[in-house]
């Protein structure tokens, strides 16, 4: 690449970025992973959002020039699709297995098992984010890290398990109709990107509700139900042995899901960031707002970002907005205190 203070540079020769899919057969079906980089390096795990998979869901993230450098320096990136929702998925058969949430969970470790991964790191979307953390409760000394966008860890609440229900409805009755993206868009992404009968919808919605539309909605429906019929983990996070960064946008609709979330971990390991004018779905609508703490977060683990790398001016976070306190030593590495990205005129 061309000096530019705009520009990174990666060697992409040290760093594989054709994705391999992998059709592992577990004890509760088939499940697709798809590997990206040098699975010598340490493994990084991904799970969507409720009705997306790893292009519609973390594309975004992944495709910022910084972000990418960073995750593919250090990691090999393993995208786990919920049962079904892969790129070019057929309907499940009747004969496969209806998963709880617990199946998911489980299934994870049986991938775990097949690519002869140890301790990883997980991120995950709300619905994937549940998924992970569930997994991270039940198989602790799996997991090195958490990094949750907008998750959720109590059941549903009467307004989603309505919503869910309706949805449920709509994807038996009509597919994936109209209605369902509208109602799955309102719960990824922010009014400001959605768009307004003045402002057209930004191309991130667009492309989503394009990649929606190639969704089968059977399988769909299976996660959804998977999901409405969760328990509340929230006992279980106390349980947790590893270090958690939690993102959400300050207009996602769980919110306040995350907030609660976050009052339940151990605060000496855990970290909040609220991103501004964002939704749920941080990863795609406001991918540069996650590279600082995410830098910051994986310093504790030994990880750096290539030398060769610079932060991007495009991002909205700068080093000033981290508190200079957000750090110190812990027998556990880097303690992580609670922080938001939005920062306030006022003295």
């Amino acid at each position: 690449m061309g000096d530019s203070s705009d520009s990174v540079s990666v060697d992409m020769e040290t760093i594989s970025v054709a994705g391999k899919e992998h059709l592992v057969k577990t004890s509760r079906g088939s499940v697709s992973v798809v590997v990206f980089g040098d699975q010598d390096k340490p493994a990084l795990i991904t799970y969507p959002d409720l009705a997306l998979n790893y292009m519609s869901c973390f594309q975004g993230v992944f495709f910022c020039p910084d972000a990418f450098s960073l995750l593919l320096h250090n990691f090999c990136i393993y995208h786990i699709s919920p049962p079904g929702h892969e790129l070019g998925a057929a309907v499940m058969s009747l004969d496969d297995p209806v998963l709880s949430v617990d199946d998911l969970a489980d299934q994870i470790a049986e991938v775990l098992d097949y690519f002869g991964l140890g301790k990883v790191m997980c991120m995950g979307v709300t619905a994937g984010a549940y998924v992970l953390t569930l997994f991270a409760i039940k198989y602790t000394r799996r997991v090195m890290g958490l990094i949750l966008i907008s998750p959720v860890c109590k059941a549903p609440s009467w307004t989603e398990w309505l919503c869910n229900k309706v949805m449920t409805n709509l994807l038996y009755f009509c597919g994936m109709c109209s209605l369902v993206k509208e109602l799955l868009l309102l719960r990824y992404f922010s009014k400001e990107v959605r768009g307004s009968v003045e402002v057209p919808e930004s191309d991130v919605v667009q492309a989503c509700r394009r990649l929606l539309g190639e969704r089968q909605s059977p399988n769909v429906l299976r996660f959804l139900e998977a999901i409405n019929e969760r328990p509340d983990i929230t006992k279980g996070l106390r349980k947790l042995q590893c270090r958690s960064l939690i993102f959400v946008g300050e207009n996602s609709p769980f919110h306040s899901e995350a907030l609660h979330m976050t009052s339940k971990l151990d605060r000496r390991f855990s970290a909040l960031v609220e991103v501004q004018a964002c939704g749920s779905m941080v990863t795609e609508e406001q991918p540069d707002a996650m590279l600082i703490p995410l830098e910051y977060f994986l310093m504790g683990f030994g990880f750096y970002r290539p030398s060769k790398c610079s932060v991007s001016p495009r991002s909205p976070l700068s080093p000033t907005s981290i508190s200079p306190e957000l750090f110190s030593p812990e027998s556990m590495g880097l303690k992580l205190k609670p922080i938001k990205t939005r920062m306030s005129g006022e003295v």
